[in-house]
């Protein structure tokens, strides 16, 4: 009876000493989830603002939202594959000395910046983003405010302040967003 109570405990043994060394912790990349990233960015169809989803390294971060905006829709993107937008790209820049520039065509600036500070947005567009008209200031305000609520969930609105490349300042606020 005693040899059989140790068959188990033996078996036991010979299992877990198997020979393959003990490792501590291997650290390869983020957790596994089966989904993307994904950020909010809105297009215009048929005069109106329409939030899509687009992957993005950067989830929570506005700066990375607006540069998606700024990039334009993708070609058939919508549901009629009509999106399109009022935000310009950016301003590309004009054949200087070597020393001074980079090649023709490359952007002058890296893009938008946004800060947030008690309960405000602002968001600062380098020079030569001066042509926004209304529907593209509200593109801008409700992307910038999605992919930021993305890590901050609020129920109140968000005020914001755009001030475009040639220094004019516009107030809003993501109140009145689709999907808000």
């Amino acid at each position: 009876m005693k040899a059989l109570r140790r068959v188990p405990l033996l078996m036991l043994l010979a299992l877990t000493s198997c020979g393959i060394p003990a490792t501590g912790v291997v650290q390869a990349g983020g957790p596994a989830s089966g989904t993307l990233p994904m950020t909010p960015v809105y297009f215009v169809e048929n005069g109106a603002l329409v939030a899509t989803p687009r992957t993005t390294e950067l989830p929570g971060d506005p700066e990375a939202a607006l540069r998606l905006l700024i990039a334009g829709p993708l070609d058939g993107e919508g549901r009629l594959g009509v999106f399109s937008t009022e935000v310009p790209g950016l301003p590309t820049s004009a054949p200087r000395p070597a020393a001074t520039a980079g090649a023709p065509g490359e952007p002058l600036s890296d893009g938008p910046t946004v800060t947030v500070k008690e309960g405000t947005m602002t968001i600062r567009l380098p020079p030569g983003m001066d042509t926004l008209t209304d529907t593209g200031v509200r593109q801008m305000i409700c992307t910038a405010a999605a992919a930021y609520r993305l890590t901050r969930p609020s129920a109140d609105a968000l005020a914001a302040e755009v001030t475009d490349g040639a220094g004019r300042r516009v107030r809003g606020s993501d109140e009145g967003c689709p999907d808000r």
